[in-house]
């Protein structure tokens, strides 16, 4: 299946390096691409994307306000938001909005794609550089606990290297699996967690210890081999 993108920022170098690594992935296709918010919606309402690229800071209509009407409207139409600023209000406010993704420009371009590709399923995929930060805020309230089905030993090996911050095909070099085999166990995981993406994965990870470097309580939490 092939994703459609509309690529909104209002500097065009930013827009040409974005749509030359979007287009560069056999599965990705730029539709369109716009200098603003206000045109960035009249072209998703035209266009029809499957993803929106959005920069924070554009004149007339912001990526943070672009991606809260869009949500409210067209709410099929995933927000993916890049900027320059890491600032934790930026991160909160997107999120918050609507977004299925959170990248600084200088993330790379794999990382770009993939979270083109995750917000299309409906996941999400936010920077290694804010990841850490954001998850010590969030889990306290994002952090769910297992139900009757324990983790598996794979599985929870999955969920460390999700708190870091890695991507799938990261995460499968790391334990020399296909990032299909990744995404499979992971979406495992979100059912027996009860939560809708990696964020809340990354979360529950960073609330029970169970991390890279983190001591896991253990009485939370029962891992069954095989």
């Amino acid at each position: 299946m092939r994703v459609k993108v509309l690529i909104a920022d209002d500097q065009e170098a930013v827009r040409f390096g974005f749509r030359t690594i979007l287009s560069a992935a056999p599965d990705i296709d730029v539709v369109g691409e716009a200098v603003d918010g206000v045109q960035a919606l009249e072209l998703v309402r035209r266009l029809r994307p499957d993803v929106v690229v959005a920069d924070i800071r554009m004149p007339r209509m912001d990526g943070l306000e672009l991606t809260r009407v869009l949500r409210d409207s067209l709410p099929a139409v995933r927000v993916v938001v890049v900027t320059t600023y890491d600032l934790d209000a930026y991160v909160h406010t997107a999120l918050r909005n609507g977004a299925c993704g959170f990248l600084l420009k200088h993330s790379g371009s794999a990382l770009l794609t993939e979270a083109v590709r995750a917000a299309m399923v409906g996941d999400s995929l936010i920077s290694p550089a804010v990841t850490v930060r954001l998850l010590r805020q969030l889990s306290p309230i994002e952090a769910p606990s297992v139900g009757g089905t324990p983790l598996t030993d794979r599985e929870l090996d999955i969920v460390a290297l999700v708190a870091d911050g890695l991507t799938n095909p990261e995460i499968g070099v790391e334990l020399f699996i296909t990032a299909g085999t990744v995404k499979t166990h992971l979406t495992h995981v979100q059912q027996k967690l009860g939560v809708r993406n990696r964020v809340g994965i990354a979360a529950w990870a960073w609330e029970t210890g169970h991390r890279r470097g983190g001591q896991p309580p253990g009485s939370e939490v029962r891992s069954s081999r095989g």
